[in-house]
């Protein structure tokens, strides 16, 4: 997701907070479907200035490009808009735990 509009539309959906971010899973209408294909799901990382200087953020986003690549595939909800926001407590987060996050997160905004 690259357009500011993209990334608004984002919040009035589903939420869920987890220590280490927040997930806002959005499902598209049929008419914004148009620029991507059937089914396609994207991912949009955001990571404010609270969290910490430029290296600090650019980690975490590295971090959370990892986990949507090796979780969304198969646990993601299709033509959805899946945006992370990331937290100041997930700097120090282990791996494996933001992983289990993200599963239970998605878990929950499937229901």
């Amino acid at each position: 997701m690259l357009r500011r509009r993209d990334y608004l539309a984002a919040n009035a959906g589903r939420r869920a907070p987890m220590p280490g971010f927040v997930l806002l899973v959005r499902n598209r209408k049929a008419d914004e479907l148009a620029d991507t294909p059937p089914g396609a799901m994207r991912i949009g990382i955001t990571v404010s200035k609270k969290v910490g200087n430029a290296v600090v953020r650019n980690r975490m986003k590295r971090r959370f490009r990892a986990l949507a690549a090796e979780l969304l595939p198969e646990h993601g909800i299709a033509g959805a808009d899946h945006v992370l926001i990331g937290r100041a407590s997930g700097i120090e987060r282990p791996f494996d735990d933001l992983k289990a996050d993200l599963s239970k997160a998605l878990r929950k905004v499937r229901r």
